[in-house]
């Protein structure tokens, strides 16, 4: 009787084992690619930030040297602020226009889809063809907006891309009209999912469209808007395909933020300890940013 149930208990542990092996085949193929592609290189980073490396020679223990480098660096400081500048105006904006033409789009007009089509092709665009074109509209001398703005009376107009006061907002501009397509096709499905019996009990009861808009859109509307604040949030904080087609992060260090900083830190000085140093830097302010907003989140739904 001992021996049966023995038998009985190693069977059945036999079929566990097995059981367990096959689900881990499944999950094996995603685990290593996460180790190899994300694990290992945030592991390696860390690692790099408190070493001296230049990639050739062999590494030397630097402790937080990098780290104080890079907050007494000028163009570190520079890259800072320009980035919160570029994140602050970039995710408002395209926020705001993403909202503002899916409520239009979302509406029953001639050529609705045409629009959606053309608003979201910027979106899945090639980057180097929306600089290249977008740097001659921006042309200082023969561009079509600045002959536009000379048509209109304006003598003397920005200098945008060539100019270190105006490059940045040349960047933003362009940011907005790239990715407000794809933001706008959250909002639509966001509005699609409004019922429509809200909208005709306001009807009933007298509201005005503005008092449906902020009574019932906008409080409905509150997932989609978080998604699209935070990732708005984060894709800014690590924009850089953008900025080295436009600009390159010039003229000077204009429109140098910072994952630009860090892209020059490893491919043009070759210092890898300071490119990690400032990863985790950025890492770690897209972090907080990302935790103020899902408490503010949270906070702005119990409010609701």
């Amino acid at each position: 009787m001992a021996q049966t149930a023995a038998a009985s208990d190693s069977k059945k542990g036999s079929l566990k084992l097995k059981q367990s092996l096959i689900g881990y085949s499944f999950i094996a193929p995603n685990f290593i690619g996460f180790a190899i592609f994300i694990l290992f290189p945030v592991i390696f980073t860390i690692i790099l930030s408190v070493m001296d490396w230049d990639g050739f020679n062999a590494m030397t223990f630097a402790g937080l040297s990098n780290f104080h480098a890079i907050l007494r660096d000028r163009v570190f400081k520079s890259a800072f602020w320009l980035t919160l500048l570029y994140v602050v105006f970039t995710v408002a904006l395209t926020l705001l226009a993403s909202l503002a033409l899916a409520c239009v789009l979302n509406r029953r007009i001639k050529g609705r889809d045409v629009f959606r089509s053309a608003i979201f092709f910027p979106y899945v665009a090639s980057m180097i063809a929306i600089g290249a074109v977008w740097k001659q509209l921006f042309e200082s001398n023969y561009g079509p907006i600045n002959m536009a703005l000379r048509a209109i009376g304006i003598d003397n107009p920005p200098g945008w891309f060539a100019s270190t006061d105006w490059a940045i907002w040349g960047v933003i501009v362009v940011a907005i009209w790239k990715f407000m397509g794809y933001y706008m096709l959250i909002y639509l499905a966001g509005l699609q999912d409004i019922p429509a019996q809200l909208y005709e009990a306001a009807t009933l009861d007298g509201a005005t469209t503005w008092q449906k808009f902020t009574k019932i859109t906008l409080p409905m509307l509150t997932p989609s808007t978080f998604f699209v604040f935070m990732m708005l949030t984060i894709n800014s904080f690590k924009s850089f395909d953008l900025i080295y087609a436009l600009t390159m992060g010039g003229p000077g260090t204009s429109t140098t933020l910072l994952a630009n900083y860090i892209y020059n830190q490893t491919f043009v000085y070759w210092d890898y300890g300071k490119s990690a140093a400032a990863s985790i830097i950025l890492f770690v302010i897209v972090l907080g940013v990302t935790i103020v907003q899902f408490r503010g989140e949270k906070k702005f739904t119990d409010y609701l």
